[in-house]
């Protein structure tokens, strides 16, 4: 089985509903190590998969709207500026994800969906001391969206354009 076919199964199990699944499940499932699972997972979330790391497993993440995912670049001057540009039309920051050259995909949950949300993510980076994952990247990142319909991911991608922050675009 290749990691294609491994992913997909991942979703059919998650899809079947029956509540929280374990990485330790899954890898036993797949003949795999959790390790693989966990990358799997991650691979699939950067894809636009709804799934939620809870404290007993993997689910997927019941909700109206859909996903996407966007490639941004900015300093950490440009955080607050790419947040409200989400969310001011609509969506939601689920997650950022950076490609480091020595370990791979890095995620992480933030789950930014308003603009009080976006000061305290910034307020508390400012707190710790605290690195965004961009800073490891060159300020390249992925984010998976939650937004309303395709008309606010228009005007979302619109916003981050005219900011300079959408690669791609």
């Amino acid at each position: 089985m290749n990691g294609n076919e491994r992913r997909n199964g991942i979703l059919d199990i998650l899809s079947a509903g029956e509540g929280a699944v374990t990485a330790a499940r899954l890898a036993s499932e797949f003949g795999v190590t959790r390790q693989i699972i966990v990358s799997d997972i991650a691979l699939l979330r950067a894809n636009g998969q709804p799934i939620v790391a809870e404290r007993r497993g993997y689910s997927l993440k019941k909700q109206e709207g859909i996903y996407k995912t966007v490639v941004c670049r900015h300093d950490a001057d440009g955080v607050k500026d790419e947040f409200y540009a989400v969310v001011d039309n609509g969506g939601k920051v689920l997650n950022v994800i950076v490609e480091h050259p020595l370990y791979g995909q890095i995620s992480a949950e933030i789950n930014v969906a308003s603009r009080f949300d976006a000061d305290g993510f910034v307020e508390r980076s400012r707190q710790l001391n605290a690195a965004f994952l961009c800073d490891l990247t060159g300020g390249i990142h992925i984010h998976t969206l939650s937004v309303p319909d395709e008309e606010a991911f228009v005007r979302i991608c619109d916003n981050l354009s005219e900011k300079g922050i959408l690669v791609g675009e």
